[in-house]
């Protein structure tokens, strides 16, 4: 390695990319391209970042295979800084297998960190969560120890362990103090500040009460039967009802908590589940086969009585019973939730992540766009899409993933 390549690679592993630029600019040797490439991305050019590394995988050859796997860890990062989710991961896997093999335990750390991070984008937190586990930071220098324990508590606030969430989140900051990069100093920052802003919200016959993660994990965790709007599901306790891909009784039991103590009429219950105005014997019929469906899901939690009027929720044991509502209003929260960490989103990206089909995700873009809240930037096969980021609350709860939780 010369000295240019040398000193190049110091100012990037500081963050200074105009630095590591000044002095590799004109070169199109492969280490250089590798260089070259890796301080486009820092700079926000992924397009220019990507061919770059290719150029220099291309240049490497097979007959360089560690500085070919280096490359192609380093367009992964790429891929997943442009929310490109198309390739498969059996290249990083590959990559991951050579570094390991050439005792590069750094680069193959980075890789995994690459893997674990585009999980957790795509809301696969189980899988997310083994691979970290096999993940050692020790003896790493402070930025790879920092993303790392950044993932950890982002896995851990995406399941509500708060007492997981918070000391992976103090050994981040310390980590990316002792890093002295900018960029993880404000990611870190950003993490802690999701703490302290509303994430959801208790409607009550009073009124609304704002809830910040760790009220929302204690609300959980509490005797309290829960409907939960944000995930999509009920439970007490330990105890957790998935209702994500069954939206008719969800909306049930939805409606039953939230006129609680009271009950509620059968011909509002058909117009709010049902979306019909005008009902007839039909729609009393099938309300009293799903009322029958949340009756077998609830047993052992709460019962659903018939009364005069309609139907009443009964929570055993004199438990009471909260409504959590998603901090953003509309059915495209979880849509806005995703994109709202400013990045450019791909349909296909989009539509991989919400475990939606593309026409699906399309439509709700198009309806976001007209009403001002989401842009458009290319055209065809590099069109992306952009929202500006959310303040004043954070979307944790909204994010996929947690359509999974038992």
């Amino acid at each position: 390695m010369d000295s240019l390549i040398a000193a190049a690679a110091r100012f990037l592993a500081a963050g200074d990319a105009l630095g590591a630029l000044k002095r590799i600019a004109l070169r199109d040797d492969p280490p250089a391209l590798a260089l070259r490439g890796i301080a486009m991305a820092q700079l926000g050019e992924y397009p220019r970042s990507r061919e770059l590394l290719r150029l220099a995988a291309r240049g490497f050859g097979a007959h360089e295979a560690l500085a070919r796997a280096r490359c192609l860890v380093a367009e992964a990062e790429v891929a997943l800084a442009m929310r490109d989710f198309a390739a498969s991961p059996r290249a990083l896997n590959a990559a991951i297998d050579v570094l390991e093999s050439h005792a590069d335990r750094r680069n193959a750390l980075q890789a995994r960190l690459i893997a674990v991070r585009r999980l957790l984008l795509l809301g696969r937190l189980g899988e997310a969560g083994k691979l970290l586990t096999d993940v050692d930071t020790g003896a790493f220098p402070p930025a790879l120890a920092a993303v790392a324990e950044l993932s950890a508590a982002e896995l851990a606030l995406r399941s509500l362990r708060m007492d997981a969430a918070l000391p992976a989140l103090a050994r981040a900051q310390e980590a990316a103090r002792q890093s002295a990069v900018p960029a993880l100093l404000a990611e870190v920052a950003e993490a802690q500040a999701a703490l302290e802003r509303p994430a959801a919200r208790r409607l009550q016959a009073d009124g609304e009460q704002a809830l910040r993660l760790g009220e929302v994990a204690a609300l959980l965790a509490s005797d309290a039967l829960v409907i939960d709007a944000c995930r999509r599901g009920l439970g007490v306790g330990g105890a957790w009802r998935p209702l994500a891909r069954r939206p008719v009784l969800f909306a049930l039991a939805y409606a039953l908590a939230a006129a609680w103590p009271a009950d509620i009429e059968r011909e509002t219950l058909i117009a709010q589940v049902f979306l019909l105005r005008n009902a007839d014997e039909t729609h009393r019929a099938r309300l009293r086969v799903e009322i029958g469906r949340l009756r077998s899901l609830l047993a052992g939690l709460a019962d659903i009585e018939a009364t005069a009027r309609g139907f009443v929720l009964k929570p055993r044991e004199g438990r009471s019973v909260a409504v959590l509502a998603p901090p953003i209003a509309g059915e495209q929260a979880a849509l806005l939730a995703l994109m709202s960490d400013g990045a450019a989103w791909s349909t296909s990206a989009l539509a991989l992540a919400l475990d939606s089909s593309q026409r699906t995700v399309q439509r709700a873009l198009a309806e976001l766009e007209a009403e001002g809240r989401v842009r458009s930037i290319g055209q065809t096969r590099s069109k992306r899409w952009l929202t500006p980021p959310l303040t004043g609350f954070t979307t944790i709860l909204l994010l996929p993933s947690s359509l999974s939780v038992e």
